[in-house]
């Protein structure tokens, strides 16, 4: 079977945790963690980066951060993964879905305005498949209504909109290192990417239990107390140690994914042309990471019977996200503004194939049998 994903794995990760192993510091924010910290700072660049457990834990984070209270209004796209919800659901918050663009999957830009009421706290933008939204109308829009924009840029590690890093353009942004992802910290893992200064000094403080123990440790107050709600959301230096194996090649497996990327779309973009299948759309003002590769059949029969059909042929292709406004939670916590027009069709055509960093001759196999079943 060639499967959907496998883990990136360089070869130097055993290394490093052995070394982690070996040290008197494995609990979190160690010599690894804080050198993962120090290169996304630099890289980005961000005023302040802060490794955390899951891009779980950084989205909870920033809506403790922007101070999300009960009967507060977040809008994002019901086309993501339950965390982008979940975070703000947690604080009380209602969720308002708007649509997406049928192009890149991501919020329909010109519809957040209409979404906006007094309770609006929040924009949160999902960067699907590491392709940047229109943040340059989206932050124009929450500058007029005063409102937060949290970056949720699981997917967008290394992709770039206008020549910024994704998850550097809001207030705050979050990266994942889940195992699915390009770049993993062990199986798990976040970040926090803070990108204004008046969250920099809470955010420690919310990260390590309510405590100032960050300042301590820097010298700043001669003991450490409680101050402040938080919770433990400091990944163990082993993850730390994983990460940054992968950080010191990262440019390394981002070309060998566009690589993989390009093939697929070269060698699908016939049937594209012939109208049998929907191949990703990558703007002009955006350079994208090659996160996942997808295509969309003309409907969900069509999509069941292709799955079906890899499937006999021992691939592992798969769908995504069901649109979060239609599940139960959904309804409960959340209300979808307007028309869906594209969420739900959209989200029924899509089929992920398999992507990662370790996929060699095997997707010329997979190729082959996307083109067979539309033969």
């Amino acid at each position: 079977m060639i499967p959907f994903n496998k883990p990136p794995l360089i070869g130097t990760e055993k290394k490093f945790v052995l070394q982690a192993l070996s040290s008197n510091k494995i609990s979190g924010d160690g010599y690894f963690g804080k050198e993962c910290q120090k290169w996304f700072e630099d890289k980005l660049p961000a005023k302040k980066t802060l490794l955390t457990p899951s891009c779980t834990h950084a989205l909870e984070m920033a809506a403790l951060l922007i101070d999300i209270k009960q009967g507060d209004e977040v809008i994002m796209p019901s086309y993501t993964f339950v965390s982008t919800a979940n975070a703000f659901v947690l604080r009380g918050a209602t969720i308002v879905f708007v649509d997406i663009r049928p192009d890149t999957l991501n919020i329909d830009e010109t519809l957040i305005e209409d979404a906006i009421t007094p309770k609006t706290k929040a924009i949160v933008p999902v960067h699907y498949a590491g392709v940047g939204c229109e943040m340059d109308t989206i932050m124009e829009i929450a500058s007029r209504h005063n409102l937060f924009v949290i970056e949720d840029a699981a997917q967008g590690m290394m992709s770039t909109y206008k020549d910024k890093a994704l998850g550097t353009i809001g207030h705050i942004g979050c990266y994942s290192f889940h195992e699915t992802k390009n770049y993993t910290s062990g199986g798990e893992g976040g970040l926090l990417i803070i990108n204004d200064e008046r969250f920099i000094q809470r955010a420690e403080i919310i990260r390590e239990k309510g405590t100032n123990r960050s300042q301590f440790f820097r010298g700043q107050v001669d003991k450490y107390s409680w101050v402040d709600i938080g919770s433990s959301y400091l990944p163990s230096e082993l993850q730390s140690a994983y990460l940054y194996a992968q950080l010191l090649d990262v440019d390394k497996i981002n070309n060998k994914r566009l690589k993989l990327w390009h093939r697929y779309y070269d060698a699908l973009k016939p049937l594209e042309d012939k109208g049998y299948i929907k191949l990703p759309t990558i703007p002009n003002e955006c350079t994208h990471n090659a996160h996942m590769f997808y295509i969309k059949t003309k409907d969900l029969e069509t999509r069941t019977k292709l799955l079906s059909y890899l499937k006999s042929n021992d691939i592992l292709a798969v769908f995504h996200y069901v649109p979060l406004h239609s599940s139960q939670a959904g309804q409960k916590f959340g209300r979808f503004v307007g028309k869906d027009r594209y969420t739900t069709t959209e989200s029924e055509k899509l089929i992920r194939l398999p992507m990662f960093y370790t996929l060699t001759n095997q997707q010329q196999k997979v190729i082959n049998c996307v083109k067979q079943f539309f033969r």
